[in-house]
């Protein structure tokens, strides 16, 4: 597997390039700004990209997302519930004194066990609400691409317009916390971590063990 992280942005977000090592098809996910960064590790390493995936569309996650569709003409994906998110990405942005192009509307609506193929890589489509109706994670083996889901040692906010904490808490028990404990976690803020570390160390997780969290 090809995988690359970069980090753009002003608010740190994790732009990830995964696809087939042997092709140099890749996905990237969530360009959240910096588009020339991006596109200059895609033209160094020569890649191919097939589409863009967003995890959700929140401003600081698209920023880069017009910029990079229009160099690289690559298809956009996004969950089929994030779709009014997205159409409100500028206006966000503004908020916090940021200006960004509107993203047009992806040209696919993904929905929960779909697989994004890239190469002789798949990575399953998991529908995980909670941060925004229609954030998902990606995932691929022992490896799941986060976005605002999960964290190392923390979880994703739920106080922005379309935010519920029971319903994150129930996407993540349902989805990530069975997963095997070496998955590798890519959340979209911060460092890489495994769900045998997030099982014994995060706070927000415990809950889950507990079976408190409802309470």
């Amino acid at each position: 597997m090809f995988l690359e992280s970069i980090v753009v942005g002003p608010l740190g977000v994790n732009c990830y390039l995964v696809g087939d090592d042997a092709t140099r098809d890749v996905i990237v996910i969530d360009p959240g700004g910096d588009a020339r960064k991006i596109l200059d590790v895609i033209e160094k390493n020569k890649l191919v990209v097939c589409a863009i995936v967003n995890t959700h569309a929140h401003f600081d996650h698209v920023g880069a997302l017009t910029e990079v569709r229009d160099a690289t003409r690559a298809p956009f994906w996004l969950h089929a519930e994030e779709a009014r998110v997205l159409a409100y990405a500028q206006q966000s942005a503004a908020r916090f004194g940021l200006a960004i192009p509107q993203p047009a509307p992806a040209e696919k609506l993904l929905h929960e066990g779909d697989v994004v193929s890239v190469g002789a890589i798949s990575l399953r489509v998991l529908h995980t609400p909670g941060h925004t109706p229609g954030g998902i994670c990606l995932l691929y083996a022992n490896h799941i691409f986060a976005g605002d889901t999960l964290f190392q040692g923390s979880i994703g906010r739920t106080d922005f317009p379309g935010g519920d904490y029971a319903t994150l808490m129930k996407s993540i028990g349902d989805k990530l916390f069975p997963l095997p404990d070496e998955t590798i976690v890519y959340p979209g803020h911060g460092p890489e971590t495994t769900m045998a570390n997030e099982k014994a160390m995060n706070p927000f997780l415990q809950p889950l063990i507990t079976g408190r969290w409802d309470v």
